[in-house]
Parts: structure tokens; C-alpha cells; sequence
């Protein structure tokens, strides 16, 4: 392996919510030799179901008895949408890290909110999982890019599709009014594609023009729960009441970066058979560098004086800013899970390392707070029919 895998230490990590994503922080923490000391669910019964499934010793009983652990020093938050801001708030008020899903907030007031907390407390960590950027060869997009191998960058075009809600009666909570944005696929799944674009750029995304489409405008509910990515013949035939839906199933959205790029991308959760699909492509004055997630190994080169090219995820070919984030010989498949593993290494040396870690390197609440707010301009787009500016944050 190409570095330590492993942390000498770590402090105890405690995790809110146990759907989908929940268990991956798990798996991934447990990698690294973080101890998971408690969950906190919905409620006590689901959390008990999850602490079960994952062999974790203690159900907190609310967000108080959790923070009254002292063994929970960092807090990863995983539970739905509507519940961060508060629970982000009282863990980083309780003096602990965090590690939040996105997104952060439902509107950017709130996570303007947890931004500057985070800042006036440098010492704690303060992360956003967006976990995509920690694919090896996403990194080497980022390495190619600094030394100018692909020279200015003229357009970032690509998309996220996935289908598990392409049938009506397919449902989920991630289908419900989500803020004042109403975002559903674009804040779900096209954050994570604007977040590593502007990532492996090294541009931010400065002016945003959308459209919005809600295919199915009503959709069966179930009577009793319904995890994400379940399918509804997975489900079977519960009794479901029909509900109206206002959020996007779909979304496409021109974009204008800082440094004068163009770029375009789009995001379905109705496109049958992509079960999970992100693609970037990168388009500058001397080459191209274009990578899709489903071949998560495998990078395309484009060239116009020479033969194209496709890199293959390998150590000893990688730039070094690539390569420190890839820990398995060529050949052998590093995929999602890895990509979590890779982040919380990232989070918890900076945890341990105190002040010799340096700045944060991870996703950081600025992030954070950047992705909500560009859902917020892109949902004003789609309304006004006209572009949107996204500014700088002012210090207060």
C-alpha cells in the first residue's frame, strides 16, 4: 500500500442517522481505527435496528445524552436533510468536530451561520463529505490542471444520473419540499458534481443559469418507510397514499466559472439504467481530461497533436498529489468506500496533528456553504427564467 491506512490514534466518532449513507461512514471509520462509540436515529427502535446491524455498542437517546458522551469527540451527521443546521449548531456549540452531509443547511442564512461558528473555532474540525474529490484519479484532473497541461480552460461540461426514482411510485424522503430552494436532484446529487468541479478547477463557479423539471408532479407515498436507493418493487405492495411532489426530479444548469470558463452539466434521477453516474469533462487550449464514475479507474486524455490516452489508476503513474490519495497497487480497483476512507484520513489527522496539520485540506464548511448558496441562485434562475451572479461571502 502506497501510505499508512491506518491512524496510530483517534478520537471516538458517534453517528447521527442510519439510513443509506450512515453505515458507509461506518465501514469507512472502522478502516482508519475510529471507534464508533453510539448512534443516534430517528428513533430509539431504528436506532437500536442499526446498532444491531453494525455491532455498535450505545443508542444515544437524543442529541443530549449523545453530547454528554465524552467518548463522542467527533460527530458525523447523516441524518435527513432539515435536521443539519440544528444538530451541526449544537455539536460544533459542544465544542466537538463534525462531519457533515451535504448539504450543510436549507438556506445559506443558516449555513452563513455555521460558517462563521467554524471559523471562529479553528481548532475544530469542520467538514462537509463530499467525498467524489477524493477519487485518485478526480485528483489527478486537479494536479494536470495546476501545472497546466491542459493550458486555459475553455469549457467543464458532464452530468449525474441515476434512476431510482423513475417510476411514480417510487418515493423517498429526499422527494419532499426541501428549504425555500425546493431543490431535490440538484441539491442531492448535482452538489456533488459542482463541488468537484470547481475542486479539481480550482475555480469557483460565479454565475449560474438553470431550468428545472418535476416529470412526476404526484407520487405514491408509503405508509410505512422508504431508504434511499430502495426500489419499489424492493418494497412491495404497501399501501401508499398519492401526494403532490414540487421538487426537480431533473435539472440543467449553464454555468460561468471565474476564470472565464463556460460549462454545462445536468442531473436526472429518472435516466433508467444509470444507477449512479457522475461524468466531468475538462476542455482547455492544450488538452482535455474527461472521467465518468462508473469507470472509476480509468482516466481519457485528449489531445489534438497527438494520440489520446487512457490513464489507468496506478501509484507509480500518478502525480504526487494524486498518488497520496490512492493506496493500492495498479490493478487492483479502489471505488466509492474508498473515497470515504480517503476523506475521513484526511479529517482525522487534522484531528490529531493539532497545529502541525496545517490549514484544512478536506471540504470545508466554505464549501459547504458555496454549494447552498449556488443552489439557492439556481433555483432563483429556474424561477426568473435569467442568469444568476453568486458573490463572495463579506466578512462580517
Amino acid at each position: 500500500m502506497n501510505s499508512p491506512t491506518m491512524l496510530s490514534k483517534a478520537p471516538g466518532a458517534a453517528l447521527i442517522g442510519g439510513g443509506f449513507i450512515g453505515p458507509v461512514h461506518v465501514e469507512a471509520l472502522r478502516r482508519i481505527g475510529v471507534c464508533v462509540t453510539g448512534v443516534l436515529g430517528s428513533s430509539p427502535e431504528r436506532a437500536r435496528r442499526t446498532a444491531e446491524e453494525l455491532a455498535i455498542g450505545r443508542v444515544y437517546r437524543d442529541l443530549e445524552d449523545l453530547l454528554s458522551d465524552p467518548k463522542a469527540e467527533v460527530v458525523h451527521v447523516a441524518s435527513p436533510n432539515a435536521h443539519h443546521f440544528t444538530q451541526v449548531l449544537a455539536v460544533l456549540r459542544s465544542g466537538r468536530h463534525v462531519i457533515c452531509e451535504k448539504p450543510l443547511a436549507n438556506t445559506p442564512e443558516e449555513t452563513r451561520s455555521l460558517l462563521e461558528l467554524a471559523n471562529a473555532r479553528p481548532g475544530q474540525a469542520a467538514a462537509v463529505n463530499y467525498n467524489v474529490r477524493y477519487y485518485p484519479l478526480c485528483r489527478e484532473i486537479r494536479e494536470r490542471i495546476l501545472r497546466g497541461d491542459l493550458g486555459r480552460l475553455l469549457s467543464v461540461t458532464g452530468s449525474y444520473v441515476q434512476d431510482w426514482l423513475l417510476y411514480p411510485e417510487d418515493y423517498n424522503w429526499r422527494v419532499e419540499p426541501g428549504g425555500p430552494a425546493n431543490l431535490r436532484a440538484v441539491a442531492d446529487i448535482g452538489t456533488h458534481w459542482m463541488d468537484l468541479a470547481q475542486y479539481v478547477t480550482g475555480q469557483p463557479i460565479r454565475a449560474v443559469c438553470g431550468d428545472l423539471a418535476t416529470f412526476h408532479a404526484r407520487r405514491l407515498r408509503p405508509m410505512g418507510s422508504s431508504e434511499t436507493f430502495t426500489s419499489s418493487t424492493a418494497r412491495g405492495e404497501n399501501a401508499a397514499k398519492e401526494v403532490e411532489i414540487t421538487t426537480d426530479d431533473y435539472g440543467a444548469i449553464l454555468l460561468r466559472f471565474e476564470g472565464g470558463a463556460r460549462g454545462l452539466f445536468h442531473v436526472s434521477q429518472m435516466t433508467a439504467g444509470r444507477k449512479n453516474r457522475l461524468t466531468l469533462e475538462i476542455a482547455g487550449t492544450e488538452g482535455s481530461a474527461a472521467w465518468d464514475s462508473e469507470l472509476p479507474n480509468q482516466l481519457w486524455l485528449g489531445s489534438r497533436r497527438g494520440p489520446n490516452q487512457v490513464l489507468e489508476r496506478d501509484p507509480a503513474l500518478l502525480s504526487a498529489g494524486a498518488r497520496s490519495f490512492t493506496h493500492y497497487p495498479g490493478g487492483h480497483a479502489e471505488g466509492f468506500p474508498d473515497t470515504f476512507k480517503q476523506l475521513y484520513l484526511d479529517v482525522y489527522r487534522f484531528i490529531t496533528d493539532g497545529a502541525q496539520a496545517g490549514p484544512p485540506s478536506f471540504p470545508s464548511f466554505a464549501d459547504g456553504d458555496r454549494e447552498v448558496r449556488l443552489c439557492s441562485a439556481i433555483a432563483q434562475s429556474a424561477s426568473a427564467g435569467r442568469w444568476v451572479q453568486l458573490e463572495d461571502r463579506v466578512a462580517p
